[in-house]
C-alpha cells in the first residue's frame, strides 16, 4: 500500500488500529504519521517502528493521505476545525466517533471532502473487532476497498448505510460489555458449583468464543445450534427453561434497544 496513513489520537481504539496496521505489514512505519496530545505515547513507536511522531493534528492532516481521527466525540469538532485548512481534496477522513454524523463532519471540513464513518468495538485490541464502514458520496469503490483493507487489520468489516449505525452500536459496539457480563455470570455460577475462579473464567470464555466461531463458520441458525446442545430431558434444556422464565432474551433485546436509543440521542448535527 502506497498511501501515507495518519492517526490523530492514541487512546485504546486508536492504538489498536495502529497496532493492527503495523502487524499486517501492509505499510511501513515510515508511511505512518501520528499525533497525540501526550506526545510521549509516540516516542516508543517512533524508536521501534520509525513512525513519524508529529507535533500537532495539523501536521498529520498535512502529511497523510488517509487520516484516522480516533478522539472522543466531545473533542472531534475541535480537531476537525483545527485541521480543516490542511486537508487536501483527496485526503480521506476516517472518524470513529459515536454520534457524530457524516453531515456534521462535512460541515466542518467541507462537503466535498472524502469521509468515512467507522463504528469499531473493543475486541479490536486483540484484532477481533467488528467494524461497520459508512462512506460519504465522495468515496470511490477503490478508496472504499483501501479503507476496508486497513480496517480488516483489526478484525472483520461490513459496509453499512448511516441510518443503521445506531443498530450496529447495539449489536456490536456496546454488546461486548453484555458478553463480558454474561461470561462473569457463567463463571459465578460455576464457582458456586465448586470450580475455581480461574478455571471458571476460562471455561466460560472459551465456551463463548467457541460458540461464536461455530455460528460464523457453519452459518447455521443460532436456534439450530442451541437445539444441538439440548438433549431430551438433559441438563441444558433445564437451564434454557430457567433463562426463558427469567426473561433472558427479552432483557438482551431491551438492552440493545436502550443502546440504540442512546446512540440516536447522542447524534450531533
Amino acid at each position: 500500500m502506497e498511501q501515507r496513513i495518519g492517526l490523530i489520537g492514541l487512546g485504546n481504539m486508536g492504538n489498536a488500529i495502529l497496532q493492527g496496521i503495523l502487524g499486517s505489514n501492509i505499510v511501513l512505519g515510515t508511511q505512518i504519521y501520528i499525533y497525540d496530545s501526550h506526545r510521549e505515547k509516540g516516542q516508543a513507536l517512533h524508536q521501534t517502528y520509525s513512525i513519524n511522531n508529529l507535533d500537532s493534528a495539523k501536521d498529520v492532516a498535512r502529511a497523510a493521505d488517509i487520516v484516522f481521527i480516533a478522539v472522543k466525540p466531545n473533542v472531534i469538532i475541535d480537531v476537525l476545525t483545527d485541521i480543516q485548512k490542511e486537508l487536501k481534496k483527496n485526503t480521506i477522513i476516517i472518524s470513529i466517533a459515536a454520534g457524530v454524523t457524516i453531515k456534521t463532519i462535512e460541515k466542518f471540513v467541507g462537503y466535498e471532502q472524502k469521509i468515512v464513518r467507522v463504528m469499531p468495538n473493543t475486541p479490536a485490541l486483540v484484532n477481533a473487532a467488528m467494524c461497520s464502514i459508512t462512506p460519504n458520496s465522495e468515496i470511490t469503490q477503490e478508496e472504499l476497498l483501501v479503507v476496508q483493507t486497513l480496517l480488516n487489520c483489526i478484525g472483520e468489516t461490513e459496509i453499512v448505510p448511516e441510518y443503521l449505525i445506531d443498530a450496529v452500536v447495539g449489536a456490536s459496539g456496546s454488546s461486548p460489555a453484555f458478553v463480558f457480563m454474561f461470561i462473569e455470570a457463567l463463571a459465578d455460577g460455576a464457582v458456586k458449583g465448586g470450580l475455581s475462579r480461574k478455571q471458571a473464567y476460562k471455561f466460560a470464555a472459551q465456551a463463548v468464543l467457541g460458540s461464536a466461531k461455530l455460528l460464523l463458520e457453519t452459518g447455521k441458525h443460532p436456534g439450530d445450534l442451541k437445539d444441538m446442545v439440548c438433549s431430551p430431558a438433559g441438563t441444558t434444556i433445564e437451564g434454557v427453561q430457567m433463562l426463558e422464565a427469567k426473561g433472558f432474551r427479552s432483557a438482551v433485546m431491551d438492552a440493545v434497544e436502550a443502546t440504540i436509543k442512546k446512540s440516536q440521542a447522542m447524534i450531533k448535527d
